[in-house]
């Protein structure tokens, strides 16, 4: 899903950033929002984490348009204590909420050693990813994950059961790319086959894949207030059907801060002298190709594939705007 395209045209960060801002004012967002989204979004792209990036722009601007996501929530805290943090989202995009309530995690965890935020009542909050990075750099071991609203019937397959299943674990170091495990518990088995595939072949993996999207569902999703039965759903928009979990705690509590980062270096180095998996040319720690590509994409551009050209050229065209090319 995220592999670098074989065709593709380089786009500058720059200029992807500025077309999704204006796209979102056009949706009805405003200025300073509108720009929060662009810098997100934007980011993931020059991760290469193109799932969640700009070419997902343009059915967050159907919704908002459509009036299915509230263009202009009022973000709240409603409840929070000296270690907890809980964000209603008022039925906007999720990324709002999920924001406030990773800074209600760092600022709180700075103070008490650790702590934990929930947002609610908004849509998609994005790559988890996005969240734990926002932590790293507080010296803060950190995750973070989304459930989504479930409408499940007797007799359809378990896999329904996870959800969307993101989740993000990261872990500071000093000098190598951060670990940043950013992925989706059931990415690669959506379809009939590869399930049956490899229910034949490792059934101990999918299951353990179904249970990670099941800890999304009850912590990212019935914990903010999702119900199992969407007929006593709580929110009124109608895409307001997804929640948030982050939680962190600092590394001082149990290390020297210096010590443990230098360690995670020499266990990222070490990791990289190792034998590759099969069909791979190198072996890297989580985060570490995805900073590599950062690194070089901010300078020589954003590689857009085909299909994430048309996605934005039905974008721009939809909402009277200039391709970002």
């Amino acid at each position: 899903m995220n592999r670098v395209p074989d065709k593709f045209i380089r786009v500058a960060a720059e200029s992807l950033e500025q077309f999704t801002a204006a796209v979102g004012q056009a949706a009805g967002l405003s200025e300073d929002r509108a720009r929060q989204l662009a810098r997100l979004l934007t980011d993931n792209d020059c991760r290469g984490v193109f799932s969640h990036g700009t070419s997902g722009l343009l059915s967050y601007a159907r919704l908002m348009r459509d009036g299915q996501v509230n263009p202009d929530p009022q973000v709240r805290v409603v409840s929070e204590t000296p270690t907890s943090a809980l964000v209603d989202g008022d039925g906007g995009l999720g990324y709002f909420p999920a924001v406030v309530a990773t800074e209600k995690v760092i600022e709180k965890a700075a103070q008490m050693g650790m702590a934990v935020g929930v947002s609610r009542n908004h849509n998609h909050f994005g790559a988890a990813g996005i969240y734990t990075r926002m932590m790293l750099a507080h010296d803060l071991v950190c995750y973070s994950t989304s459930g989504h609203q479930l409408s499940m019937q007797p007799g359809e397959p378990l896999i329904r059961s996870g959800g969307g299943s993101p989740m993000s674990f990261a872990t500071p170091t000093a000098t190598e790319p951060p670990f940043v495990l950013d992925f989706g518990a059931l990415h690669g088995l959506y379809g009939e086959e590869d399930q049956r595939l490899f229910a034949e072949r490792a059934p101990t993996l999918v299951l353990r894949c179904f249970a990670m999207g099941q800890v999304c569902q009850s912590w990212g999703g019935l914990l903010t207030g999702l119900t199992i039965d969407p007929q006593r759903r709580r929110w009124t928009w109608p895409e307001a059907n997804q929640g948030a979990l982050m939680l962190a705690f600092r590394i001082d509590l149990f290390a020297d801060p210096a010590e443990f980062k230098a360690e995670m270096d020499v266990y990222a180095r070490t990791v990289r002298t190792l034998e590759p998996l099969h069909g791979l040319d190198e072996s890297h720690m989580p985060g570490a190709l995805e900073a590599e590509r950062e690194r070089s994409w901010r300078i020589e551009g954003v590689p857009i594939g085909e299909r994430h050209q048309q996605r934005l050229q039905e974008t721009a065209t939809e909402f009277s705007l200039t391709p970002p090319w």
